[in-house]
């Protein structure tokens, strides 16, 4: 099963899981996921191949949303066997798939910068540069982080990408390999014949271009409850960039 850590205590609320982006980690959501545990219990994720979760050959959108759905049924049996779902980035669309999949674990849906559709934004350039990193090298993570900028990498995801760096092993805590291989399904997005009519809530960053106004008719034909909000002064990380927004947006709907 995946690696989860557990924020809070069980309440009559349903509990809140959170799935992080492509190169993330559970641990990213930290700040947020304390925060939102005031009122329920939140489980923020480690998605297959990263953090300290299982590796896997596979990395399909099924694939994560069937870990997803191992999560709410084992985790969330005693608390109404369902729950909130909140996911960014690679974790939206994974988030995506399990509503239209599995309805029945879902009560609310949260896609933070993302829709179902394909991009055209490899990030293979992203992996072999952290293959490139000398990692005996390595002591602390400005050493992985000054190599990451030899290889033209800016400093913002310096800093995300040594987040996930396990300086004791000297190793990243991503399955690289699996993820360069899988890159074409991370940047699609399943055609299904299914929709999801429970409430939804997309949130765009205002400087993202990751949801577009042409976006939004299939977002409405999969998810015809779906409400789509701008973030403003927030990029794709816009959870990062604006945390206190970004968490009021969230609780406001998840308490509707």
């Amino acid at each position: 099963m995946l690696n989860v850590i557990t924020h809070g205590e069980p309440s009559e609320r349903a509990p809140l899981v959170i799935a992080h982006g492509l190169f993330g980690s559970a641990r990213n959501w930290g700040v947020i996921a304390r925060r939102l545990s005031d009122r329920r219990q939140v489980l923020a994720l480690d998605m297959r191949n990263h953090g300290d979760s299982p590796w896997h050959n596979d990395h399909s959108y099924a694939d994560m949303a069937a870990d997803m759905a191992e999560v709410i049924a084992l985790r969330c049996a005693d608390q109404g066997g369902r729950a909130d779902v909140l996911g960014h980035s690679m974790g939206g669309k994974a988030a995506m798939m399990l509503a239209l999949t599995r309805p029945d674990l879902l009560r609310r849906l949260v896609v933070a910068d993302i829709a179902p559709v394909a991009y055209g934004h490899s990030q293979i350039h992203n992996i072999e540069a952290m293959r490139g990193v000398d990692l005996s090298r390595v002591e602390r993570r400005t050493d992985a982080a000054a190599q990451l900028a030899e290889a033209g990498i800016g400093r913002q995801l310096q800093s995300f990408f040594t987040q996930s760096l396990d300086l004791r092993e000297r190793r990243w805590r991503f399955n690289l390999d699996a993820l360069a291989a899988a890159m074409p399904q991370i940047l699609g997005f399943p055609a299904l014949d299914a929709h999801w009519d429970g409430p939804a809530l997309f949130i765009a960053g205002e400087h993202s271009d990751y949801i577009l106004p042409e976006h939004r008719p299939l977002i409405r034909r999969l998810f015809p409850g779906a409400r789509i909000v701008r973030l403003h002064e927030a990029g794709h990380w816009l959870h990062a960039d604006q945390p206190r927004a970004f968490e009021a947006v969230i609780r406001s709907f998840l308490d509707a």
